[in-house]
């Protein structure tokens, strides 16, 4: 039932890294798109002192994410939960962190929007959303893998692509966030920190 994926074995400690020092005191943590689950049962392991809300809205890997945090012993991840971050509302009504790793470019832009407006109704001022991903720079590739990983993506789904950092960036503002804490990761990929003002 546990699912794995290379590239979030690779990048989980990296990302980790550079959350460890933005998530709050306590409270809760909100993971959209969580995937095999193996992200949130890293973080989770890594800070005991807060509760993590793992969600998919593909059944298969809610499976796998309980499955992860059944097999680590987990007593601070809650059940996966089905969220579609396009629909008005949520499951949840408060989080004091959001965090979303690569998932805007594979999804239509309707995701990242609602990823964005979910994030700002459920964060207090002061509140994390955290993305993760392959973002183009001033309409521009960072690197020829990016670039043909865009072409990949439109290929499998027209509505699919790598975004361009300013159009997120744009996006938050509109709701409410400051401007993005931008970290350069490995593999060509960037992490955004938007904060609730």
């Amino acid at each position: 039932m546990k699912r794995q994926a290379p590239a979030a074995a690779r990048n989980r400690q990296p990302i980790l890294d550079v959350l460890q020092p933005r998530l709050p005191e306590r409270g809760l943590v909100l993971e959209i798109a969580s995937g095999t689950g193996e992200h949130v049962v890293h973080y989770a392991g890594a800070r005991p002192d807060l509760t993590f809300q793992p969600s998919d809205p593909d059944a298969d890997a809610r499976a796998s994410i309980d499955d992860w945090v059944r097999t680590l012993g987990l007593d601070n991840v809650r059940p996966a939960l089905e969220i579609d971050v396009t629909r008005a509302t949520w499951p949840v009504e408060r989080a004091d962190a959001v965090v979303c790793c690569n998932m805007i470019h594979i999804a239509p832009w309707e995701a990242a929007v609602g990823l964005v407006t979910g994030a700002a109704r459920l964060l207090a001022p002061g509140g994390l959303l955290f993305t993760y991903g392959p973002y183009r720079r001033g309409g521009r590739h960072t690197a020829p893998s990016n670039e043909a990983f865009d072409t990949d993506l439109k290929r499998r789904n027209p509505a699919w692509g790598v975004r361009d950092l300013e159009a997120v960036t744009e996006l938050a503002l509109g709701q409410g966030f400051g401007e993005p804490d931008i970290v350069e990761m490995p593999a060509n990929n960037l992490s955004l920190l938007f904060k609730r003002l």
